[in-house]
C-alpha cells in the first residue's frame, strides 16, 4: 500500500507513518449535502459499504468510548457497553465527540485522536484483509489492515454492528 502524501496530512496519517503501518489513503470530494458520511465515501469511492468503517463516539455508563461498525449497519449499543463491561451506552454529544477527538463529525478517525478512548472494532473486520475508516476529515478515508487498526487503538472486538 502507498503513503500519504503531504497534503492529506492529518494526526490519523501522522499516527500510521510514526507506527510504520503501511496504508492507502483515499481522498475524495466531500459532498455538504451527503446524507450519511460513510455511505458516500463508498459510493464516491466504489467500495463495497462492508469494507468502510465509521468511527462512532459513544458515552459508556459515563465513559467515552469508540465504536467502529461498517457504514453498511449501524452500531448496536447495548452490544458495545457489553463488550466494554458496561451497562448502558448512549450515542455522545457531537460537540464532546469533537472536543475529546480532535475531528470534526464525519471526519472522526479512530486513529489520531487527542485523547484516546477505549475502542471496540465490530468483529466483522477480521474476515477482510484490509478495511476503511475516516482519515481525520470529511473527503479522507485510509485502508488498511484490521490488525493494524487492532494494534495501533488497542481496540477489542466484538460483533457490535447490526445490519449487515
Amino acid at each position: 500500500m502507498a503513503r500519504k502524501t503531504a497534503s492529506q496530512g492529518t494526526p490519523a496519517t501522522a499516527a500510521l507513518a510514526a507506527a510504520g503501518v503501511s496504508f492507502t489513503a483515499h481522498p475524495y470530494t466531500h459532498d455538504p449535502a451527503a446524507a450519511s458520511y460513510g455511505m458516500e465515501a463508498a459510493e464516491v469511492l466504489g467500495i463495497d459499504p462492508a469494507r468502510v468503517f465509521k468511527t462512532l463516539m459513544v458515552d459508556v455508563d459515563g465513559r467515552l468510548a469508540v465504536g467502529v461498525v461498517p457504514v453498511s449497519g449501524n452500531l448496536d449499543l447495548k452490544a458495545l457497553a457489553a463488550a466494554l463491561g458496561g451497562k448502558k451506552a448512549a450515542m455522545a454529544d457531537p460537540a464532546t465527540a469533537e472536543r475529546r477527538t480532535g475531528y470534526v463529525l464525519g471526519g472522526i478517525s479512530p486513529l489520531g485522536q487527542r485523547q484516546a478512548s477505549p475502542t471496540v472494532l465490530d468483529e466483522s473486520a477480521l474476515a477482510l484483509e484490509t478495511i476503511l475508516v475516516s482519515g481525520g476529515r470529511r473527503g479522507l478515508d485510509l485502508e488498511l489492515s484490521p490488525q493494524d487498526l487492532i494494534r495501533l487503538t488497542g481496540a477489542r472486538t466484538a460483533r457490535i454492528g447490526t445490519g449487515r
